[in-house]
């Protein structure tokens, strides 16, 4: 009877590690079937050789464009928010980084004077006012999205 009980505790205890989803974490950050296909790209799971560089490197790359969309901020410079603002949203969308890309289409909309539905927003002080907000939301969503992806793939964590 004991040996049944053990047997038992033995069968659940791996039918949870099987069922563990180490990209559940990720929630509404990431598109799940997109960094899949990104994962599958790896000859190794153990390695990840493909898309950890791929991935991590993202988050230099922000950090670059988030320092440019700063300064296009601080000069009032809506054109040159809306063209960053494009280029990082796609490199987000192509990674399946949703909460970034949303952030990111909106300073591309607000850069050309549109709101979320497409309409004029003809006050170019309320347009960078509503850029400054997307801009620290996309920090802050790439901040924790990027300590997600470091545990994920074994990285230390950035100090």
């Amino acid at each position: 009877m004991m040996m049944e009980i053990n047997d038992r505790d033995s069968q659940d205890s791996q039918d949870d590690q099987e069922e563990f989803d180490p990209m559940a974490e990720f929630g509404d950050h990431v598109e799940d079937a997109i960094f899949s296909q990104i994962l599958e790209m790896d000859e190794s799971e153990e390695e990840r050789e493909f898309s950890a560089p791929l991935i991590l490197g993202f988050f230099e790359q922000a950090t670059e464009t988030f320092d440019k969309m700063q300064v296009a901020l601080n000069d009032g410079n809506l054109e040159s928010l809306s063209s960053l603002g494009h280029f990082l949203k796609g490199s987000s969308a192509t990674l399946g980084f949703n909460k970034i890309r949303d952030s990111c289409q909106l300073i591309q909309q607000y850069g050309h004077k549109l709101d979320v539905d497409g309409s004029a927003v003809p006050d170019e002080q309320l347009c960078l006012k509503y850029i400054a907000d997307a801009l620290e939301a996309a920090k802050v969503e790439t901040e924790e999205l990027q300590k997600l992806m470091r545990k994920f793939f074994g990285q230390p964590a950035e100090c």
